[in-house]
């Protein structure tokens, strides 16, 4: 979708919302993404927001008052400590899941059955199996999915696509590397301490593993625990991979390797990779992520990004800026910083915990979701695309795990001639969650 299309369906998707009653919307997930994505949606439509669900109840309380501040109608939403209560109300038009990643698939499936559209998180889910299951499960009830991969609605990186990429402006790209270098893996080993009265533990494990409580789980330093997610590889590498997918019009992956482990911090109680990388094959394409939790980024400006090799020049991109350098020195280099809205949505100077750099991306995003809700269509960051970003990053960490290059096989949902890594691709559930199937959803 190019950005004079993305407007003109944004634009006419507000004027149909403006006209009609109010969607009704709930959020499952009350902490820190949760909020900042179901605050950028009331800001750019008029929804009401009538449920919230949460297994801590203060974090729930406090985002039922937040929310009754910011709607027009002021109303408190009804609150929910069990999400499949909350759905059997049967009052919901749209959906908001903000939970750690084990808990995306299952809210998610019943949200399909119950006849709601969805904005789901990244990664799609924390196995290969679970996100098959999503994607058919949105499919067969004709559901309108945007997953949270909001680089394909960020203003900046819209312009680079369509301005340098499209253009042709880097020639033929054959090789992108995309990398993290943030300090992000929890170093601690703190001592264990009581479960907080507040927080429902055995409902947040859910169908995880069920690991000893270390004060770290809750709220938000989930990530350090495989268990949970694919660590920095499922949350970080997803957003980049998939804004090089989106950006080059890629598809599957024809196969992904990957080395690693945790090579620096053995003493953390974390147990993700301080160090990784992953090479994504796309054919005449290659992608390449590196992540060290630990060291200096090779360039300060881009500890988190993407660089595009082309033939005529190189490309920088991240949240906060791109940089194009040509190779022929009579051409000029093209510069760009995030726009922030800071001054069109004043709120965002003091909303806690947000990224304000990341607020116009996710409000384009909930834009171009509202356009495909109107007209029953695949927004830009449709299931289908979260899947396969997602499914290759938890791919990439099983290539890791195995020591084999991986060749997954989309049509027969198998990695080809390796049984073992098949398996892999279903992680067992915890009793008595049941792992969906993806030919019974």
């Amino acid at each position: 979708m190019d950005r004079r299309r993305f407007l003109s369906l944004s634009a006419g998707a507000l004027a149909a919302y403006g006209q009609e009653k109010p969607k009704r919307v709930g959020l499952i997930g009350t902490g820190w993404y949760g909020k900042s994505d179901l605050f950028r949606l009331i800001q750019v439509a008029p929804v009401e927001v009538v449920s919230l669900c949460d297994v801590d109840k203060t974090m729930l309380s406090n985002c039922a008052d937040m929310v009754a501040q910011r709607q027009v109608s002021k109303k408190r939403p009804r609150t929910y400590a069990n999400y499949q209560e909350m759905l059997r109300e049967g009052d919901l038009d749209m959906l908001l899941i903000g939970t750690p990643d084990h808990w995306h698939a299952l809210p998610f499936l019943e949200a399909c059955k119950s006849g709601v559209d969805i904005y789901c998180q990244k990664p799609v889910s924390v196995d290969v199996t679970e996100g098959l299951a999503m994607l058919n499960a949105a499919r067969k009830y004709k559901r309108v999915v945007q997953i949270g991969t909001q680089r394909r609605s960020t203003p900046h990186l819209i312009e680079a696509r369509d301005e340098i990429i499209k253009t042709g402006k880097l020639g033929k790209i054959a090789y992108v590397e995309v990398y993290c270098y943030y300090h992000m893996r929890a170093k601690d080993r703190p001592a264990t301490p009581a479960v907080p009265s507040e927080l429902d533990y055995e409902m947040w494990t859910g169908p995880a593993p069920m690991r000893p409580w270390n004060g770290l789980q809750h709220p938000r330093r989930w990530r350090a625990f495989e268990e949970y997610g694919n660590g920095i590889m499922g949350d970080m590498c997803v957003h980049m991979l998939d804004m090089v997918r989106w950006m080059m019009d890629l598809g599957w992956p024809v196969k992904i390797s990957s080395t690693g482990g945790i090579l620096i911090d053995p003493g953390s109680v974390a147990n993700i990779p301080d160090t990784q990388e992953a090479t994504f094959d796309f054919g005449e394409v290659k992608v390449i992520w590196t992540h060290r939790s630990w060291g200096h980024p090779p360039d300060p400006k881009y500890p988190w990004g993407a660089t595009f090799y082309g033939e005529k020049g190189t490309l920088k991109t991240s949240v906060m800026s791109y940089d194009f350098e040509p190779l022929d020195k009579g051409q000029k280099s093209i510069h760009r910083d995030v726009k922030m809205e800071l001054e069109e949505y004043p709120i965002d100077k003091t909303e806690k915990d947000l990224e304000r750099h990341v607020a116009p991306a996710i409000r384009g995003h909930m834009k171009d979701w509202l356009a495909a809700i109107e007209k029953r269509s695949k927004p830009v960051a449709d299931i289908e695309q979260g899947f396969i970003s997602s499914a290759s990053c938890i791919l990439a960490n099983l290539a890791m795990k195995t020591g084999r290059t991986l060749r997954y096989d989309p049509v027969q949902h198998v990695v080809t001639g390796d049984s073992e890594a098949t398996k892999l691709l279903t992680r067992a559930y915890r009793k008595p969650w049941q792992h969906p199937d993806p030919k019974k959803v």
